[in-house]
Protein backbone atom coordinates (compact mmCIF):
# COMPACT_ATOMS: atom_id res chain seq x y z
CA UNK A 1 0.00 0.00 0.00
CA UNK A 2 1.42 3.31 -0.60
CA UNK A 3 -0.02 7.24 -0.28
CA UNK A 4 1.12 10.61 -0.77
CA UNK A 5 3.66 12.70 0.85
CA UNK A 6 3.57 16.68 1.82
CA UNK A 7 5.51 17.13 -1.39
CA UNK A 8 4.16 15.10 -3.84
CA UNK A 9 5.98 12.02 -3.44
CA UNK A 10 4.72 8.66 -3.06
CA UNK A 11 5.81 6.71 0.08
CA UNK A 12 5.74 2.80 0.57
CA UNK A 13 4.35 1.86 4.25
CA UNK A 14 4.14 -0.90 5.88
CA UNK A 15 1.32 -3.78 4.84
CA UNK A 16 -2.02 -4.08 6.50
CA UNK A 17 -1.47 -8.09 6.55
CA UNK A 18 0.97 -7.75 9.28
CA UNK A 19 0.50 -10.97 11.61
CA UNK A 20 -0.83 -10.31 14.56
CA UNK A 21 1.07 -12.04 17.88
CA UNK A 22 -2.25 -13.61 18.94
CA UNK A 23 -3.00 -15.23 15.57
CA UNK A 24 -2.94 -18.86 16.34
CA UNK A 25 -4.13 -18.67 20.01
CA UNK A 26 -7.18 -20.71 20.97
CA UNK A 27 -9.96 -18.95 23.07
CA UNK A 28 -8.51 -20.54 25.64
CA UNK A 29 -4.90 -19.02 25.41
CA UNK A 30 -6.35 -16.18 24.59
CA UNK A 31 -7.98 -15.97 28.25
CA UNK A 32 -5.41 -17.48 29.81
CA UNK A 33 -2.93 -14.19 28.39
CA UNK A 34 -5.14 -11.81 28.77
CA UNK A 35 -6.61 -12.68 32.67
CA UNK A 36 -9.81 -12.93 31.32
CA UNK A 37 -12.15 -15.47 33.42
CA UNK A 38 -15.47 -17.25 32.48
CA UNK A 39 -18.67 -14.84 34.54
CA UNK A 40 -20.76 -16.75 36.68
CA UNK A 41 -17.97 -19.90 36.93
CA UNK A 42 -18.36 -22.35 39.75
CA UNK A 43 -15.11 -21.59 41.86
CA UNK A 44 -13.49 -25.03 43.89
CA UNK A 45 -15.13 -26.42 46.56
CA UNK A 46 -12.86 -24.56 49.00
CA UNK A 47 -12.73 -21.58 47.87
CA UNK A 48 -16.79 -21.78 47.34
CA UNK A 49 -16.39 -22.50 51.32
CA UNK A 50 -14.26 -19.18 51.65
CA UNK A 51 -16.81 -17.42 49.67
CA UNK A 52 -19.77 -18.19 51.30
CA UNK A 53 -18.13 -17.43 55.17
CA UNK A 54 -17.71 -14.05 53.56
CA UNK A 55 -21.15 -13.34 53.05
CA UNK A 56 -21.97 -14.69 55.98
CA UNK A 57 -23.26 -11.20 57.51
CA UNK A 58 -26.10 -11.48 54.48
CA UNK A 59 -26.73 -14.98 54.94
CA UNK A 60 -27.93 -13.30 58.62
CA UNK A 61 -29.49 -10.63 57.61
CA UNK A 62 -31.73 -12.12 54.56
CA UNK A 63 -32.77 -15.07 56.84
CA UNK A 64 -34.22 -12.50 59.51
CA UNK A 65 -35.35 -9.80 57.22
CA UNK A 66 -37.63 -13.25 55.25
CA UNK A 67 -38.50 -13.90 58.97
CA UNK A 68 -39.69 -10.60 59.86
CA UNK A 69 -41.61 -10.24 56.33
CA UNK A 70 -43.13 -13.63 56.56
CA UNK A 71 -46.19 -12.80 58.43
CA UNK A 72 -46.39 -8.56 58.24
CA UNK A 73 -49.52 -9.14 56.79
CA UNK A 74 -51.06 -10.69 59.50
CA UNK A 75 -52.67 -8.99 62.05
CA UNK A 76 -51.26 -10.75 64.73
CA UNK A 77 -47.87 -10.61 63.09
CA UNK A 78 -45.23 -12.93 64.59
CA UNK A 79 -47.23 -14.57 67.43
CA UNK A 80 -48.07 -16.76 63.59
CA UNK A 81 -44.76 -18.29 64.36
CA UNK A 82 -45.81 -20.38 67.33
CA UNK A 83 -49.74 -20.25 67.01
CA UNK A 84 -49.08 -22.54 64.01
CA UNK A 85 -48.01 -25.20 65.11
CA UNK A 86 -49.43 -24.97 68.33
CA UNK A 87 -52.94 -24.98 66.62
CA UNK A 88 -51.23 -28.35 64.76
CA UNK A 89 -50.67 -30.02 67.79
CA UNK A 90 -54.37 -29.15 69.29
CA UNK A 91 -55.62 -30.85 66.02
CA UNK A 92 -52.73 -33.59 66.29
CA UNK A 93 -53.99 -33.88 69.81
CA UNK A 94 -57.94 -34.12 69.55
CA UNK A 95 -57.72 -36.64 66.34
CA UNK A 96 -55.11 -38.80 67.20
CA UNK A 97 -54.87 -38.46 71.25
CA UNK A 98 -57.93 -38.49 71.85
CA UNK A 99 -59.88 -40.58 68.90
CA UNK A 100 -57.14 -42.57 67.67
CA UNK A 101 -55.74 -43.57 70.97
CA UNK A 102 -52.04 -42.90 70.17
CA UNK A 103 -50.91 -42.41 73.54
CA UNK A 104 -50.35 -46.01 74.31
CA UNK A 105 -47.60 -46.39 75.92
CA UNK A 106 -46.62 -42.94 77.17
CA UNK A 107 -47.83 -41.63 80.39
CA UNK A 108 -50.98 -39.33 79.76
CA UNK A 109 -49.48 -36.34 81.88
CA UNK A 110 -46.52 -35.93 79.74
CA UNK A 111 -48.38 -36.82 76.27
CA UNK A 112 -49.38 -32.83 75.48
CA UNK A 113 -45.63 -32.31 75.77
CA UNK A 114 -44.45 -35.24 74.07
CA UNK A 115 -46.82 -34.21 71.32
CA UNK A 116 -46.14 -30.49 71.17
CA UNK A 117 -42.21 -31.07 71.09
CA UNK A 118 -42.51 -33.72 67.91
CA UNK A 119 -45.01 -30.76 66.42
CA UNK A 120 -42.34 -28.11 66.71
CA UNK A 121 -39.07 -30.11 65.86
CA UNK A 122 -40.54 -31.85 62.68
CA UNK A 123 -41.76 -28.59 61.44
CA UNK A 124 -38.18 -27.24 61.78
CA UNK A 125 -37.34 -29.71 59.30
CA UNK A 126 -40.74 -29.53 57.11
CA UNK A 127 -40.34 -25.99 56.81
CA UNK A 128 -36.57 -26.04 55.78
CA UNK A 129 -37.28 -28.15 53.19
CA UNK A 130 -39.85 -26.70 52.25
CA UNK A 131 -38.62 -23.68 51.92
CA UNK A 132 -35.22 -25.10 50.59
CA UNK A 133 -37.40 -26.08 47.20
CA UNK A 134 -38.07 -22.51 46.23
CA UNK A 135 -34.48 -21.04 47.33
CA UNK A 136 -33.55 -20.90 43.85
CA UNK A 137 -36.78 -20.77 41.86
CA UNK A 138 -38.17 -18.26 43.95
CA UNK A 139 -35.61 -15.66 44.01
CA UNK A 140 -34.87 -15.47 40.37
CA UNK A 141 -34.00 -12.03 40.55
CA UNK A 142 -31.74 -11.63 42.82
CA UNK A 143 -29.76 -14.91 41.59
CA UNK A 144 -29.90 -13.07 38.09
CA UNK A 145 -28.87 -9.90 38.83
CA UNK A 146 -25.81 -10.52 41.69
CA UNK A 147 -22.85 -12.68 41.49
CA UNK A 148 -22.74 -14.18 45.15
CA UNK A 149 -22.30 -18.12 46.34
CA UNK A 150 -25.96 -19.40 45.56
CA UNK A 151 -25.67 -21.27 48.53
CA UNK A 152 -26.37 -18.53 50.40
CA UNK A 153 -30.18 -18.55 49.97
CA UNK A 154 -30.72 -21.94 50.83
CA UNK A 155 -28.38 -21.57 54.20
CA UNK A 156 -30.42 -18.41 54.57
CA UNK A 157 -33.64 -20.28 55.01
CA UNK A 158 -32.10 -22.92 57.12
CA UNK A 159 -31.09 -20.57 59.71
CA UNK A 160 -34.61 -18.73 59.55
CA UNK A 161 -36.52 -21.71 60.29
CA UNK A 162 -34.06 -22.21 62.79
CA UNK A 163 -34.58 -18.24 64.56
CA UNK A 164 -38.27 -19.49 64.16
CA UNK A 165 -37.66 -22.65 66.06
CA UNK A 166 -36.21 -20.57 68.92
CA UNK A 167 -39.34 -18.36 69.09
CA UNK A 168 -41.25 -21.77 69.69
CA UNK A 169 -38.85 -23.55 72.29
CA UNK A 170 -39.77 -20.49 74.41
CA UNK A 171 -43.58 -21.38 74.11
CA UNK A 172 -42.51 -25.25 74.81
CA UNK A 173 -41.02 -24.28 77.99
CA UNK A 174 -43.95 -22.60 79.46
CA UNK A 175 -46.05 -25.81 78.38
CA UNK A 176 -43.26 -28.09 80.07
CA UNK A 177 -43.82 -26.08 83.30
CA UNK A 178 -47.42 -25.91 82.79
CA UNK A 179 -47.19 -30.10 82.78
CA UNK A 180 -44.88 -30.23 86.02
CA UNK A 181 -41.73 -30.98 83.89
CA UNK A 182 -39.30 -28.04 85.06
CA UNK A 183 -35.41 -27.47 83.91
CA UNK A 184 -32.88 -29.28 84.13
CA UNK A 185 -29.57 -30.64 83.20
CA UNK A 186 -29.94 -32.98 80.99
CA UNK A 187 -31.88 -29.59 78.99
CA UNK A 188 -28.45 -28.60 78.44
CA UNK A 189 -28.48 -31.36 75.62
CA UNK A 190 -31.07 -29.79 73.57
CA UNK A 191 -28.44 -27.57 71.84
CA UNK A 192 -25.91 -29.89 70.65
CA UNK A 193 -28.98 -31.99 69.24
CA UNK A 194 -30.68 -28.71 67.54
CA UNK A 195 -27.53 -27.83 66.01
CA UNK A 196 -26.81 -31.65 64.72
CA UNK A 197 -30.48 -31.26 63.22
CA UNK A 198 -29.89 -27.99 61.80
CA UNK A 199 -26.99 -28.97 59.95
CA UNK A 200 -28.88 -31.90 58.36
CA UNK A 201 -31.87 -29.72 58.01
CA UNK A 202 -29.07 -27.44 55.57
CA UNK A 203 -27.82 -30.45 53.87
CA UNK A 204 -31.79 -31.19 52.84
CA UNK A 205 -32.55 -27.53 51.80
CA UNK A 206 -29.25 -27.28 49.60
CA UNK A 207 -30.59 -30.46 48.00
CA UNK A 208 -33.79 -29.51 47.22
CA UNK A 209 -32.90 -26.25 46.24
CA UNK A 210 -30.50 -27.39 43.30
CA UNK A 211 -33.84 -30.33 42.72
CA UNK A 212 -36.28 -26.92 42.43
CA UNK A 213 -34.36 -24.76 40.45
CA UNK A 214 -34.93 -27.26 37.59
CA UNK A 215 -38.13 -28.89 38.41
CA UNK A 216 -40.06 -26.42 40.00
CA UNK A 217 -43.40 -28.58 39.99
CA UNK A 218 -41.59 -30.19 42.91
CA UNK A 219 -43.16 -27.54 45.00
CA UNK A 220 -46.39 -28.98 44.88
CA UNK A 221 -45.19 -32.30 45.53
CA UNK A 222 -43.15 -31.79 48.46
CA UNK A 223 -46.33 -31.32 51.25
CA UNK A 224 -47.46 -34.81 49.98
CA UNK A 225 -43.65 -36.51 50.71
CA UNK A 226 -43.39 -34.39 54.32
CA UNK A 227 -46.99 -35.75 55.51
CA UNK A 228 -45.91 -38.80 54.99
CA UNK A 229 -42.58 -38.68 56.24
CA UNK A 230 -44.50 -37.31 59.86
CA UNK A 231 -46.69 -40.12 60.31
CA UNK A 232 -44.07 -42.18 59.85
CA UNK A 233 -41.38 -40.38 62.50
CA UNK A 234 -43.66 -40.93 65.49
CA UNK A 235 -44.78 -37.13 65.97
CA UNK A 236 -48.05 -37.95 67.27
CA UNK A 237 -47.10 -41.69 68.79
CA UNK A 238 -44.26 -43.44 70.39
CA UNK A 239 -43.07 -46.17 67.28
CA UNK A 240 -41.89 -48.92 70.02
CA UNK A 241 -45.20 -48.52 71.92
CA UNK A 242 -47.33 -49.17 68.60
CA UNK A 243 -45.57 -51.64 67.05
CA UNK A 244 -45.18 -53.60 70.21
CA UNK A 245 -48.33 -55.74 69.66
CA UNK A 246 -48.29 -55.90 65.95
CA UNK A 247 -48.05 -59.96 64.70
CA UNK A 248 -47.12 -59.76 61.47
CA UNK A 249 -44.51 -56.87 61.74
CA UNK A 250 -40.86 -57.63 61.21
CA UNK A 251 -38.77 -55.84 63.54
CA UNK A 252 -36.80 -54.37 61.34
CA UNK A 253 -39.76 -52.18 60.29
CA UNK A 254 -39.77 -50.49 64.02
CA UNK A 255 -35.67 -49.95 63.68
CA UNK A 256 -36.26 -48.11 60.22
CA UNK A 257 -38.82 -45.42 61.49
CA UNK A 258 -36.66 -45.32 64.86
CA UNK A 259 -33.46 -44.51 62.77
CA UNK A 260 -34.80 -42.30 60.32
CA UNK A 261 -33.36 -38.97 61.24
CA UNK A 262 -36.63 -37.16 62.21
CA UNK A 263 -37.66 -39.13 64.84
CA UNK A 264 -34.04 -39.49 66.28
CA UNK A 265 -33.96 -35.58 66.54
CA UNK A 266 -37.25 -35.80 68.20
CA UNK A 267 -36.44 -38.00 70.53
CA UNK A 268 -32.85 -36.54 71.77
CA UNK A 269 -34.89 -33.51 72.37
CA UNK A 270 -38.10 -35.18 73.87
CA UNK A 271 -35.69 -37.63 75.67
CA UNK A 272 -33.89 -34.34 77.21
CA UNK A 273 -36.58 -32.27 78.10
CA UNK A 274 -39.49 -34.63 79.49
CA UNK A 275 -38.47 -36.11 82.90
CA UNK A 276 -40.74 -39.45 82.69
CA UNK A 277 -39.87 -40.09 79.07
CA UNK A 278 -38.43 -43.64 78.83
CA UNK A 279 -34.80 -44.10 77.81
CA UNK A 280 -36.06 -47.45 76.48
CA UNK A 281 -37.77 -45.62 73.31
CA UNK A 282 -34.33 -44.53 72.11
CA UNK A 283 -32.29 -46.62 69.79
CA UNK A 284 -29.28 -47.70 70.12
CA UNK A 285 -26.41 -45.14 69.60
CA UNK A 286 -28.79 -42.73 69.08
CA UNK A 287 -26.11 -39.90 69.12
CA UNK A 288 -24.02 -41.71 66.74
CA UNK A 289 -26.86 -41.78 64.67
CA UNK A 290 -27.92 -37.95 64.93
CA UNK A 291 -24.32 -37.06 64.31
CA UNK A 292 -23.83 -39.71 61.07
CA UNK A 293 -27.27 -38.42 59.44
CA UNK A 294 -25.99 -34.54 60.20
CA UNK A 295 -22.45 -35.44 58.46
CA UNK A 296 -23.83 -37.24 55.79
CA UNK A 297 -26.37 -35.11 54.28
CA UNK A 298 -24.39 -31.66 55.64
CA UNK A 299 -21.59 -32.66 53.06
CA UNK A 300 -23.84 -34.71 50.31
CA UNK A 301 -25.82 -31.36 50.24
CA UNK A 302 -23.75 -29.16 49.97
CA UNK A 303 -21.49 -31.14 47.28
CA UNK A 304 -24.50 -31.55 45.10
CA UNK A 305 -25.48 -28.04 45.55
CA UNK A 306 -22.19 -26.94 44.30
CA UNK A 307 -21.46 -28.84 41.28
CA UNK A 308 -24.65 -27.51 39.42
CA UNK A 309 -23.53 -23.54 40.95
CA UNK A 310 -22.82 -21.90 37.47
CA UNK A 311 -26.20 -23.26 36.21
CA UNK A 312 -28.79 -21.54 38.84
CA UNK A 313 -30.75 -18.69 37.23
CA UNK A 314 -29.99 -19.98 33.77
CA UNK A 315 -32.37 -20.74 31.29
Amino acid sequence: MSETTHDGGVAVTASLSTPSPDDGLSRADLAAKYGLTVSGARPGLFEYVRQLWGRRHFILAFSQAKLTAQYSQAKLGQLWQVATPLLNAAVYFFIFGLLLGARKGIPHEIYVPFLVTGVFVFTFTQSSVMAGVRAISGNLGLVRALHFPRASLPVSFALQQLQQLLFSMIVLVVIMVAFGIFPALSWFLVLPALLLQFVFNTGLALIFARMGSKTPDLAQLMPFVMRTWMYASGVMFSIPAMLADKEGVPGWVGDVLQWNPASIYMDLIRFAMIDDYDSSYLPPHVWAFAVGWAVLLGVVGFVYFWKAEERYGRG
